[in-house]
Parts: C-alpha cells; sequence; structure tokens
C-alpha cells in the first residue's frame, strides 16, 4: 500500500455519478488502483473518507468513536431505520435498547427460527413439484410467514399478503429514488400503522410471556420508560424486515450452488458445517449492504490522519469482504475457507462490523446465519435443475437480484407430474 500518502483525494470534484454507475464496487475499486485502504472524496458534493479493510473495520467501530446521526441519506433512514430505532441511538440509551434484541438471539430462539424456516419452505416446497419456480418471487411469502410465527404474531393469508408487499418494498428501494422510492414510503406507512395496532393489543390483551412480542411490548428503555408505541411499532418493523431481507440471501445461496457448483467440495448435503460455510461464503462474495456510514463524534488520528468531529466517512464493507491481503483469490467462491480458519469478525462484515453488545453490529446476524445454514441444507436436499436465464447480478443496484430472478426447475416427486 501506498504509506507515503494513506489516503489520497480522488481528481475531480465530485464522484456521485460514478458510485451509482459503479455501485457496489466503486470504493474497492478505488483502493485498488491507488494501492490504499482509503481515499477523500465528495460524493452528494460532500466532503467524505471512504475506507476498507479490517483495520478501517476496528478503527470505525471502535465505541463511542462515531455516530449514524447525519451518517446515511435520509432516503436510507427512512426506509430501513426511522426515528427512534436502536439505530438511531448512541451511547447508554443504544446500549440498553440494544440488549433488548441481544437477548432475544438465545440458542432456543435461533432453533426455533429454524424449525419455523423449515415448515414453512417445506409447505411451499410441495407445490413447487414438477414446476419451474422463480425464487425471488417465492421467498417474500416463506420469509414474511416465517418472521410474524417466530415473533409471535398471526400468520392470516391477508396479513402475510400485505407485509410480504410492505416490508420487501422497504429493503427493495432503500437505495433508490423516484417511484420506486416513493411507492416504498407508502407502504412503510401503511405497514406502521398496522405496527402501531400490534402494539397496543399486546399491551392492551397481552401475549405469551415467552413470546419475542412479549418481550418487544414491555421493553423498558434507559430511562425506565416503555417505548412509545410509535417507536415499540418501529422496532417491531426492525425485526421482521430483516427476517424478510434473508430472502435475498437464500436466493444468492441457490445462484451459487448452481453457479460455483465447480468449487463446491463434494460432502454430503446434510453436514451441518459444511452449510455453514456455504453460508457464510455466500455472506462474503454476495452483495448486501454496501457500505455503512458515519460522522466522527469523538475525534482520533489514525495512520497518520487527524479526523476531526462530524466528518463523514464511509466503510466499504462490500470492499472489506473481498479484500484481498485478507482473503486468497478473493472472486472465487471457496466454501472451505470458512473451515479451515478462525472467525474473522472484522473481515467478515455483510451486515456491519464492531461489538454485538457496544456497536452497532446487527444482532441478527446470527439469525441470518442460522436461517441461512437452515436454506442451504434444504436447497442442497432438493432436486431441481436451472433453466436457461440471466443470472446476471447487477452490482449498480443496492441490492441486486439476479436479473431474471433465479428460476429453478423442481423435479416431479413422481414420474410425469407436473404443474
Amino acid at each position: 500500500m501506498n504509506r507515503e500518502e494513506p489516503f489520497p483525494t480522488l481528481p475531480g470534484y465530485d464522484h456521485t455519478m460514478a458510485f451509482l454507475r459503479e455501485g457496489y464496487v466503486f470504493v474497492g475499486r478505488r483502493c485498488s488502483d491507488l494501492r490504499t485502504d482509503g481515499f477523500r472524496t465528495r460524493l452528494m458534493l460532500r466532503p467524505v473518507t471512504c475506507l476498507r479493510g479490517p483495520e478501517a473495520v476496528r478503527e470505525f467501530y471502535r465505541p463511542g468513536r462515531m455516530t449514524r446521526q447525519g451518517a446515511m441519506p435520509g432516503s436510507v433512514v427512512a426506509l430501513l431505520q426511522d426515528k427512534g430505532s436502536v439505530q438511531t441511538l448512541d451511547g447508554t440509551a443504544h446500549a440498553v435498547r440494544k440488549a433488548m434484541f441481544l437477548d432475544l438471539m438465545t440458542q432456543d430462539r435461533l432453533d426455533e427460527a429454524r424449525r419455523i424456516f423449515r415448515e414453512e419452505w417445506e409447505a411451499a416446497a410441495r407445490s413447487w413439484q414438477g414446476c419451474t419456480v422463480v425464487l425471488r418471487d417465492a421467498v417474500g411469502g416463506i420469509m414474511t410467514r416465517t418472521a410474524l410465527r417466530w415473533c409471535g404474531l398471526d400468520v392470516a393469508p391477508e396479513d402475510v399478503a400485505a407485509r410480504a408487499t410492505e416490508l420487501s418494498a422497504m429493503i427493495g428501494a432503500a437505495g433508490s429514488l423516484g417511484p420506486a422510492h416513493l411507492r416504498a414510503r407508502v407502504l412503510r406507512i401503511r405497514s406502521e400503522r398496522w405496527a402501531r395496532g400490534v402494539i397496543r393489543r399486546a399491551r392492551r390483551e397481552g401475549v405469551s410471556p415467552d413470546s419475542v412480542l412479549s418481550r418487544l411490548a414491555a421493553h423498558r428503555d434507559a430511562d425506565g420508560r416503555q417505548m412509545s408505541v410509535a417507536v415499540a411499532a418501529v422496532e417491531l418493523l426492525n425485526l421482521l424486515r430483516p427476517i424478510v431481507a434473508v430472502g435475498r440471501f437464500i436466493v444468492f445461496t441457490a445462484h451459487a450452488l448452481h453457479v460455483h457448483r465447480g468449487t463446491l467440495p463434494a460432502s454430503a448435503p446434510g453436514t451441518e458445517p459444511m452449510n455453514r460455510a456455504i453460508a457464510d461464503e455466500v455472506r462474503r462474495h454476495y452483495p448486501f449492504f454496501p457500505l455503512i456510514g458515519g460522522c466522527v463524534l469523538d475525534p482520533f488520528d489514525w495512520r497518520g490522519v487527524h479526523f476531526a468531529k462530524g466528518e463523514w466517512l464511509l466503510l466499504d464493507l462490500y470492499g472489506t469482504n473481498r479484500h484481498p491481503e485478507v482473503w486468497p483469490s478473493p472472486e472465487r467462491f471457496l466454501p472451505e475457507r470458512h473451515l479451515q480458519s478462525e472467525d474473522q469478525p472484522e473481515a467478515l462484515v455483510p451486515q456491519g462490523g464492531g461489538s454485538y453488545a457496544q456497536n452497532h453490529r446487527c444482532p441478527g446476524e446470527w439469525l441470518t446465519v442460522a436461517l441461512m445454514t437452515e436454506a442451504t441444507g434444504l436447497l442442497r436436499n432438493l432436486s431441481w435443475e436451472v433453466p436457461e436465464q440471466d443470472l446476471d447480478l447487477p452490482l449498480h443496484d443496492f441490492p441486486p437480484w439476479p436479473s431474471d430472478g433465479m428460476k429453478i426447475a423442481v423435479a416431479p416427486s413422481t414420474p410425469g407430474a407436473s404443474c
């Protein structure tokens, strides 16, 4: 790396158009060209330092150093966080709220999520026999039913359809502007209205004391008060929406099992460690969150550069997951790398980095891995082929799907059977 100028400034005044055109590879490509793990530029006319790599993750996530306030576009915050959510808090307020989410990630609850998902997947897969299925379209209902059941909510068909539409729109339009974003904002309003009703009923009528919904409705913040109905509704969506988002990783898993089948080891489909390794390599290799933003709260020096209070930093998650000094042959899909090495929490950051308890690292990462591991085993046990289609992943979309939605032709359960 170029140690004489650790964070060079890109030529030109603003690089917003280049970022929108190149998407996920914008930061990593320039870091590789400049032989550095960071550079300065302007995005949306605003000065910013872009960083990648495990060292940058450690510095970015030191407790108390950064705040997310003002660090991400309002369009993203409105769909994926919203006012009062745990992601918008700092200090003690964040720690107390975050502890509630961490307490939900017990092994028993993770196992329960896997069981519910398996039931929903197998119920859906029975109708796939002899059919060609577009997984992008099929996973929304599966993941929505899984999310609702895991949280202890009813799964009436009309609720599943409405919630699947709303939650999927929030995820799919988070990185866009224009009509798709406006539609998602309207659907978010509808979803929050429904969630407020759920919280009110839970507090008025009570629910199973062991349920996720019960914990959420009863939680008291650092000031000793219950969350307002509006904030509790936002946090309910912050549990449901990420589970639905895991459906994108599951589609990526099917994509990987086909496109990268030449690099997959010939191990038994039911092997749990290999299913987990494949899930981790999907999380490393495929595009999910492109980057995370932060504004300096506590000024610091790193590599001879001073970062003043209020400075805007962007941490490249996609580029860190493909950092060539950490991940040999980063463009190759190699699940074995997760069997042969210890966990690298600062190098594998598809959903952010740092400490679960002290930083903003997503506690739902454990749930993501559990569901993906289960889905990998189910996909490896399912008999399917891939018909002719466009399997490209457009890296300027945030986040992308395979262009044709990942079609799979599922073998019939009995010879000659079809849809």
